[in-house]
């Protein structure tokens, strides 16, 4: 039999050895993906979680959500690519998702779920739970991750399928900055990264404290790829990168605008990318949500992410929001029922 729990204490998850193993490192996926990131949304960024768990006997569903006043949403920031149910392998995923949309209209009339990956149908799955147990349910996309796969290229077979204009500018500037990684946290090169972010064309930054923690903790995972040029011995472009399980994950990325014509941050791309493609030998390369145009010069495909938005139509406060919901349906391009 098929129970439903919601934690709103991380240290409960915990205490639940077959979930920690499926949230600990490594077995879980992606950064997104384990109880650390969890920790930090919650002890950083004030969050406050309600893990929503199917458990029958050894097999586990799990989805990190939050309320927000009348809604729940999924346990989300800034930095994260995509939130995702998770499951122990070999779980009976339709039969536990089942039972947590059935549960769950105990918690919230109002679901927001996003940004929510397919990739192995894990947003249809999620809807079609969600309608056989009764929500009225809308999915449509609301955003892309644009990737990389590798297949078994190197660095040079990779780089002579670029775009002419990124070679150009690689052969014309690569001397221009000197380019270092390093693969362990070092203070003194995370104040550069956000001396050179507060002098980029990026926005405010979503929680500086947030990412300092999570790129401490990939440092001492050894899991850390942090990227930094400089000219003139002044740093003027950063990334963050981390890598797992196969796959460089891109997180941030910066230039100082007074570096523009040096072009460090094309440079300082090709030294990573040939970092994670030929010494730590990913298979994928992850460049997280958002569809800017630079991303285009360096990705080959395009993966949409999705937002689920249910309703319980017993609950009259949710009429209007169906109706208008419903509405946009007979638009083209509107949400998909």
């Amino acid at each position: 039999m098929i129970n439903v729990v919601y934690h709103d204490d991380l240290k409960e998850v915990q205490d639940d050895a077959v979930l920690a193993g499926l949230l600990a490192a490594p077995a879980a996926r992606a950064p997104f993906d384990r109880l650390a990131w969890w920790r930090g949304l919650n002890e950083v960024c004030d969050m406050f979680p309600l893990i929503a768990v199917a458990r029958d006997g050894d097999q586990r569903a799990v989805m990190p959500l939050l309320r927000r006043a009348r809604q729940v949403h999924c346990l989300a920031n800034w930095y994260n690519f995509r939130v995702a149910p998770l499951f122990t392998p070999g779980a009976n995923r339709a039969a536990l998702l089942d039972a947590l949309a059935q549960d769950l209209p105990g918690q919230t009339p109002h679901l927001v779920l996003a940004p929510l990956p397919d990739e192995q149908d894990e947003a249809t799955m999620l809807a079609a739970a969600l309608r056989r147990a009764g929500w009225v349910t809308f999915m449509e996309p609301c955003d892309v991750n644009h990737v990389l796969p590798v297949a078994g290229r190197s660095y040079g077979e990779y780089l002579a399928a670029r775009p002419g204009p990124v070679r150009t500018t690689l052969k014309r500037k690569a001397n221009k900055v000197q380019v270092s990684i390093e693969t362990s946290f070092n203070p003194v090169s995370w104040a550069a990264y956000e001396a050179i972010y507060a002098q980029s064309w990026k926005g405010e930054e979503g929680s500086p404290v947030f990412l300092r923690r999570f790129a401490e903790e990939e440092g001492a995972a050894g899991r850390l790829r942090l990227g930094l040029a400089r000219a003139a011995g002044e740093p003027v472009a950063a990334q963050l990168w981390t890598v797992e399980h196969g796959t460089a994950f891109i997180h941030k990325l910066a230039h100082t605008e007074a570096s523009k014509p040096l072009s460090p941050g094309t440079t300082l791309t090709a030294a990573l990318f040939e970092q994670v493609i030929d010494r730590d030998g990913v298979d994928l390369v992850d460049f997280g949500t958002g569809n800017d145009p630079y991303k285009r010069d360096w990705m080959e495909q395009v993966r949409p992410r999705y937002r689920i938005e249910a309703f319980r139509p017993r609950w009259p406060g949710t009429w209007p929001a169906i109706a208008r919901k419903a509405l946009r349906r007979l638009v083209p391009g509107g949400a998909h029922g």
